[in-house]
């Protein structure tokens, strides 16, 4: 997995106030916000997934055409933006997001979620009709391992649904922007106008796979 935070200049005018947080499922790591400007309530700015996941724990992963039984059921927030956002949130952070749902009860349901989380949607693009994203999660109690069956949001966004005013509306005030790698067309539209934004940024990731980590700015 990769994470990519772009540093940006505030842009001046008053960012829109978020609500109060409360819970949700695995915030991100620390070291993530480590370079933040030590201000009040800094502007934090993602984009990327969102989606419902249902975690099914059960005693050891099914054989074919098995019929087993979950030892726990949860459905909880998801997607790596939202939960990144959320920790910000935890942090003290103003988060707000850039993602797409729809407007069925999975939709309804992941708004309602960050917002009570303290996220502000104002940014989200709602399709009238289709599917949000959710994520069928088969936590192994045995070998300790998760396997994700994941069903994207249709229809897919666009970069043109994310107009130049909303976008201007969504960089204002921001201090930091993060992406996830998901929504990637869109992720390069918000990158480009941050490059224009200002000449110096800090890039973070993670290459898990390589097990490194890498800062440039």
């Amino acid at each position: 997995m990769m994470l990519t935070l772009l540093h940006i200049p505030p842009l001046p005018i008053n960012s829109p106030s978020s609500p109060p947080p409360r819970r949700r499922r695995c915030p991100p790591p620390m070291a993530a916000f480590a370079s933040a400007p030590q201000q009040s309530k800094p502007l934090v700015l993602g984009c990327g997934a969102v989606s419902v996941d249902y975690l099914a724990t059960v005693a050891s992963f099914p054989n074919p055409d098995d019929k087993i039984r979950s030892l726990a059921l949860k459905v909880e927030g998801g997607g790596n933006a939202g939960n990144a956002l959320t920790g910000a949130a935890r942090l003290g952070l103003s988060p707000r997001i850039i993602s797409k749902a729809s407007n069925d009860a999975l939709g309804k349901s992941i708004l309602k979620e960050l917002q009570d989380d303290g996220v502000d949607t104002s940014y989200m693009t709602v399709a009238d009709g289709g599917n949000s994203p959710f994520t069928y999660i088969i936590v192994d109690n045995q070998t300790k391992t998760r396997t994700c069956i994941h069903t994207p949001g249709y229809p897919p966004m666009k970069p043109e649904e994310l107009t130049k005013e909303n976008l201007f509306a969504a960089l204002h005030g921001v201090e930091m922007v993060y992406f996830d790698v998901r929504l990637h067309e869109t992720a390069l539209l918000v990158a480009e106008e941050c490059r224009q934004a200002k000449e110096k940024f800090l890039f973070w990731s993670t290459q898990r796979k390589r097990g490194k980590d890498w800062m440039t700015s």
